[in-house]
């Protein structure tokens, strides 16, 4: 039986790579992008990884075009970007699609395991007012949004793509991730 795992995915340098890469880790996997409103949520999560990396925590960075645009840029530029703008040190995955009939299969995963996200309503009440599509339920909303992985590969949490890197219910989530053995 196959798991998370075994999904086949590549770095953002074109390396090819797994979650196997990251196995007994508590992950916090997050679709970004680099010309969106939530883009300054990179400096929360690169201080979030800082904090917590040594304790087992990894955030795995994957840019999506899936939004209205927002990133548009080559795998190249993209790393750049973070880099140069943000100082990102955590992972960077090559860009995939994270909804729609070319969602990447970690996506399709992660979304089926955990349908619906802590804090959803108010931010797609916000792009509902834009007139912009939200999809049904259980589709990513937005960039940056967040799914929790445990340790043991399961997806335990999602969180809304406005519920930045100090929520404390992001944080409460981790630490009772990080405890559990």
């Amino acid at each position: 039986m196959s798991t998370i795992y075994d999904i086949p995915l590549k770095r953002i340098d074109g390396t090819e790579a797994s979650l196997d890469d990251y196995r007994d880790k508590v992950l916090l996997i997050v679709n970004t992008a680099s010309k969106c409103g939530l883009t300054p949520q990179y400096e929360g999560l690169e201080k979030l990884y800082q904090a917590k990396h040594a304790q087992g925590l990894e955030i795995l960075g994957f840019p999506a075009n899936n939004f209205n645009g927002q990133e548009p840029g080559t795998d190249a530029e993209i790393s750049e970007f973070c880099s140069f703008n943000y100082n990102v040190h955590f992972p960077l995955f090559s860009k995939i699609s994270v909804r729609g009939a070319d969602r990447h299969p970690l996506y399709a995963v992660m979304t089926q395991a955990q349908p619906t996200a802590i804090g959803d309503g108010p931010f797609r009440e916000v792009l509902k007012g834009y007139g912009i599509d939200t999809g049904a339920p259980a589709d990513v909303l937005w960039n940056f949004e967040k799914f929790l992985v445990s340790r043991q590969g399961e997806v335990v949490a999602r969180f809304a793509p406005d519920t930045v890197a100090d929520d404390p219910r992001l944080l409460q989530a981790f630490d009772a991730e990080l405890a559990r053995l």
